[in-house]
């Protein structure tokens, strides 16, 4: 069982470009979050625990753990019940109910969960960002901006939170100010936006076009990443982006005009791949 809580992540990606959920605490381990930056203390040789003395809470994580999510939507749900949570504990639970209907993409359900969240503490800013992805899940992108916009007032030092904002800025085409939480993102956490961060968080660019990779691009190069500036470059010209003029005129990239490298891909650039 409690091989099973570790092995939760303490967020979770969505299909839409690079979406991320947060959650606080699953069950008896402590996960990376804004509360607590670095690893938890190493427990040696911890005791098995007998299923009979799991809560429900801890029940419905095991069940998130394994994809379970209708099972975990049940147990939280039963965990929610109980008279004794105080605030803040009810406000984790009721987002981690959010984020189970969610993943079962019951986004009027997964609503009210994170609303009450909000409600029960009004100083948690986890479940404003994961209300804020589901509006963004259902395009309706003003709305969530609106969301991570209150999360990242409350924690400004939350890499993901800045990652969904810059997401929802794009989607809304408002590419410089995209390109500036990218860029707050890539300094809080380095690793957010590479496909492998530490934090478990796995950047996914399914429904991702061309320009989206150029000013990806575009903040890798702001903050003098050459070789993930060219790598995701390259990916916008596979994917079709055929603005030269945007490129020749861009500053940032201006500043590569030394790099062999990036001097190349612009004399050859590849043939895009088409599907």
């Amino acid at each position: 069982m409690i091989a099973l809580l570790r092995r939760l992540k303490s967020s979770l990606f969505f299909p839409a470009v690079a979406l991320v959920l947060s959650t606080v605490c699953f069950g008896a381990q402590t996960f990376l979050s804004a509360d607590h930056p670095t690893a938890p203390s190493q427990v040696q040789n911890p005791e098995p625990r007998s299923p009979a003395t799991l809560t429900n809470e801890e029940r419905a994580d095991i069940f998130m753990a394994r994809k379970s999510y209708s099972d975990a939507a049940d147990y939280y749900s039963r965990a929610l019940k109980q008279s004794s949570l105080p605030a803040h504990q009810s406000a984790v639970v009721w987002n981690k109910l959010g984020i189970a209907y969610q993943q079962l993409e019951e986004y009027t359900l997964a609503t009210v969960a994170y609303k009450k969240s909000i409600k029960a503490d009004a100083g948690f800013a986890e479940p404003l960002n994961n209300l804020g992805t589901t509006f963004y899940m259902q395009d309706k992108y003003k709305k969530s901006v609106k969301y991570y916009q209150r999360g990242i007032k409350l924690k400004p030092n939350i890499a993901s939170f800045h990652v969904n904002m810059g997401t929802a800025d794009y989607r809304l085409k408002r590419y410089k100010e995209a390109v500036d939480e990218y860029r707050a993102a890539l300094t809080l956490d380095p690793d957010i936006l590479t496909e492998h961060s530490p934090t478990g968080t796995v950047m996914q660019t399914r429904g991702a076009d061309s320009k989206f990779f150029f000013y990806l691009a575009k903040s890798f190069a702001i903050v003098g990443r050459t070789d993930e500036a060219i790598r995701y470059l390259r990916r916008a010209f596979e994917d079709g982006f055929k603005d030269q003029k945007l490129l020749a005129e861009d500053p940032d990239f201006k500043k590569l005009n030394q790099n062999p490298a990036y001097l190349e891909l612009i004399k050859n650039p590849p043939v895009p791949i088409r599907d």
